[in-house]
């Protein structure tokens, strides 16, 4: 018993240090990688940004303290908002807050609401920040970042009342407000949802969606015929668990900093990335879907594993070119 007792110990002794040495090792590499992202790329951005040195640099992962920089330049700012504007939009918030609270009137928001109904939606946003990133214990009431969420949320409800608030919003908002000041999280919140395929999703354009499933389905079946097969037989379609994912840029479905090591690519390759990824998750658990059902499939990928790694998603997602033919994403979704 002695014997096996200090067996175990010096197997645990041995597997502590080569975790250590690995996370030596991780921490050297994201240090290396920082220097040259502050001292050779960002400094030459527009030069630098599209060469092969710095796009596989990318897909590596991008380090923490550069992380929300590079995601402002990439997703860009077209709407050419200013912090003046994001103050003008949260002090309009706010007052409709105040107004809430002294009226305690209620007014639903839907498709064919005015502009003054989709604004007064703000108070639904109060709902969905106690549900975004629960086990953080720092959005909800009383964290410290609750109240910079709920003004991020509500100056662009105020914003975009054309949009309005939706549920899934949340979680994209919180993202970036963990890697940027709150102006900057706002401007490339607002300059992120007015993206083509966001602003399909968010505002429910039926016909658009069916368009990115229709172009989704096609590189399903060229990079997993026997899952799509399966899929099909079983009348699992991609809008039981696309929307999801879509919706959040997989931040509610996969661990944060998986969810972030995502989003550095999709700032790098677009909306592509994101379906792109979608199959990557596939190819990752194909062997374990083809052994269930819908129910069981739906209900597994609308709640993924929470030990997924990175470097397994990403050689799945490696392994999933988005080619059919000589035709390339935005062929196919556009053909």
């Amino acid at each position: 018993m002695v014997a096996e007792a200090k067996k175990r110990e010096l197997k645990e002794a041995q597997r502590k240090r080569k975790e250590m040495k690995e996370r030596f090792k991780q921490e050297e590499s994201i240090a290396n990688a920082m220097v040259v992202w502050n001292n050779d790329i960002l400094p030459n951005w527009e030069n630098t940004r599209n060469t092969r040195r710095v796009r596989e640099l990318w897909w590596q992962g991008l380090p923490p303290n550069v992380r929300g920089k590079v995601w402002s330049l990439a997703i860009g700012n077209e709407l050419n908002i200013t912090p003046e504007l994001y103050e003008i939009f949260l002090s309009r918030a706010k007052e409709r807050w105040r107004s809430f609270s002294e009226t305690g009137s209620e007014t639903e928001a839907d498709d064919g609401a005015s502009v003054a109904d989709r604004e007064s939606s703000l108070d639904l946003i109060k709902l969905d920040i106690s549900r975004t990133f629960p086990p953080l214990f720092i959005f909800q009431k009383g964290g410290p970042y609750h109240d910079l969420l709920h003004s991020v949320l509500g100056a662009y409800t105020c914003y975009r009342p054309d949009v309005g608030y939706v549920q899934g919003m949340s979680f994209i908002a919180a993202v970036l407000i963990l890697n940027l000041e709150e102006a900057d999280a706002f401007i490339a919140f607002a300059n992120l949802l007015n993206k083509p395929c966001q602003l399909a999703f968010f505002r429910v354009d039926h016909d658009l969606m069916l368009k990115y499933f229709a172009a989704f389905e096609v590189f399903f079946e060229e990079n997993l015929p026997r899952l799509f097969n399966h899929f099909q037989s079983s009348n699992l379609t991609p809008d039981l668990y696309l929307i999801d994912w879509i919706f959040t840029l997989y931040s509610k479905s996969l661990p944060l900093d998986v969810a972030c090591r995502v989003w550095d690519v999709f700032c790098r390759d677009g909306e592509e990335f994101l379906f792109r990824t979608g199959l990557g998750i596939l190819r990752l658990y194909e062997d374990v879907l083809l052994q269930m059902d819908f129910i069981r499939s739906a209900q597994f990928l609308t709640r993924l594993p929470e030990d997924i790694g990175s470097d397994r998603l990403f050689a799945c997602i490696a392994a999933a070119p988005m080619l059919n033919g000589n035709r390339k994403w935005s062929q196919v979704k556009n053909g």
